[in-house]
């Protein structure tokens, strides 16, 4: 093993489309010198500017980094921070018809009987918002929070609506809010990817690469998952027989063939994408383990994320690396809250069935490590250019679906934003008195959400194009407006 050619290693370990460029030209191993030769046309290529080069927004930014929270599953926002008395007084009563005009029920379970939340609810802060006992410690940020009262959505499956959420569309292809801002701005620092998603569990979270894809942007702009522990991306280390001048010399001539083949084929984005992605890949193997590596932080810091307890330590991990992130330039970071090791537990916050047990345990895992990332953001000073972003695919009916479940609502839930130019301590909208439907003229659907996000981050929305199969694309489809209450 030890004994391994550069060639061998080369082609043995694949490389993608650059092992197969190497295995086709060197079948004797005698012409990786003229594969080295100049080139006039490959070195203007070698030349061209970094499609990851840092880019000027279109105006001044109020936010350079998004850390985007999404509550895999759709907790029941009226279980949270919606409080509903009239709920609680027609509890066990059906749903009186006016509050269902305009909307169809087509969910799994029809439209039973009102289920009242068996929360405690209190205002918290100057801004008096609403929350229940399942969050005590995020309720000591009201002040620090913008919530967004009437979410609305298209869909009530779960894989549509999270790609609705993430990309804006309801089939696969098109890119991701994370792949947009990445296209648009580049990258703030050439050793860490500048999209990166973090879950908590072996498994992929619902709708796997599509929630972070680049669609028909470039492939170069698609998320990097990190998975947990220490090792976060598979394959990163060197082997044993490897050395690092022996790397950086098979690096530099993937490269070189690479570069020589995409010349003949200038539109093969993932070609390019694949030749930056060798490249960042080296330089990773310093700065990635260091970055999400949080051994060193004050065991106070530890403890604000709820690393010592066995229950948040998941979730408090992620938190954490992504303020770490944060710090380090990258600009988008999306967080999924995902499964849980308790037995008989739910993945998520799913809960058609036994909602008190699914959302006790579930509010508990991100209650407190959330509520952390808020304070450790503000201490540090970076909250003012941070947006943090919660949400989830939709929300929950008032009824119940099971006897003691929530249904599927697209039609009127809770989201919110904190940081990064937000108005704190602002709530926008609401839902009717059950809690069924968005108040009209007040709905936030998730182009609105884009665009009032790239807008912090220096973008209009209307001018962020790209040209594909002849048609102008743009992040919200032909959507979209910035809420402008939103805005401090």
């Amino acid at each position: 093993m030890k004994n391994k050619s550069r060639r061998d290693f080369l082609v043995n370990t694949g490389y993608g489309l650059g092992g197969l460029a190497v295995t086709g030209m060197i079948p004797g191993g005698g012409v990786i010198a003229s594969a080295l030769a100049d080139d006039a046309g490959l070195q203007a290529l070698a030349g061209a500017a970094s499609p990851l080069a840092e880019k000027a927004p279109h105006f001044a930014a109020k936010a350079k980094t998004v850390i985007w929270l999404h509550m895999a599953g759709a907790p029941s926002t009226l279980d949270l921070y919606d409080y509903k008395p009239k709920l609680v007084k027609l509890a066990g009563t059906g749903v009186p018809a006016s509050f269902l005009q305009g909307i169809k029920t087509s969910t799994q379970g029809g439209v039973t009987k009102l289920i009242a939340t068996k929360r405690t609810w209190k205002q918290h802060g100057q801004s008096g918002a609403w929350f229940s006992d399942f969050l005590p410690n995020l309720a000591q940020h009201a002040d620090d929070i913008a919530f967004i009262k009437s979410s609305v959505t298209i869909g009530a499956t779960h894989d549509i609506s999270i790609m609705k959420l993430n990309s804006g569309g309801l089939n696969p292809g098109r890119p991701t809010l994370g792949a947009w801002v990445q296209y648009a701005l580049g990258s703030a620092n050439p050793n860490l990817p500048a999209y990166v998603v973090l879950y908590n569990d072996k498994r992929e979270p619902r709708g796997g690469v599509t929630n972070w894809e680049s669609g028909f942007l470039p492939a170069v702009y698609q998320g990097t998952p990190f998975r947990p522990g220490n090792s976060p991306i598979l394959h990163l280390n060197n082997p044993e027989y490897l050395a690092v001048a022996e790397k950086r010399h098979a690096l530099d001539l993937l490269k070189h063939l690479n570069q020589k083949h995409g010349a003949q084929y200038p539109q093969d984005s993932e070609l390019k994408a694949r030749t930056e992605s060798y490249e960042l890949a080296y330089r990773m193997q310093e700065t990635a383990p260091e970055a999400v590596d949080y051994s060193k932080e004050s065991d106070a810091t530890k403890e604000l994320y709820g690393i010592n307890d066995e229950l948040t330590k998941p979730y408090g991990e992620l938190l954490l690396r992504a303020r770490r992130l944060a710090e380090r330039g990258v600009r988008f970071i999306q967080v999924v809250s995902g499964p849980t090791d308790i037995k008989g537990d739910s993945r998520d916050w799913d809960a058609h069935q036994n909602i008190e047990d699914n959302h006790s345990k579930h509010a508990k895992i991100v209650d407190k490590p959330i509520a952390g990332l808020l304070k450790d953001l503000k201490e540090k000073g970076l909250l003012d250019s941070t947006l943090v972003v919660w949400t989830s695919e939709f929300g929950r009916t008032p009824w119940s679906e099971s006897g003691d479940g929530r249904d599927h609502n697209p039609w009127g839930y809770t989201q919110w934003i904190a940081g990064g130019g937000i108005k704190a301590g602002y709530t926008h909208g609401g839902t009717d008195e059950l809690g069924v439907q968005a108040v009209k003229g007040t709905e936030v659907d998730t182009y609105d959400l884009h665009a009032t996000i790239l807008n912090q981050l220096g973008l209009d929305h209307l001018k962020l194009i790209y040209k594909y199969q002849g048609r102008s694309e743009r992040p919200t489809v032909v959507y979209g407006k910035v809420i402008k209450e939103l805005i401090a």
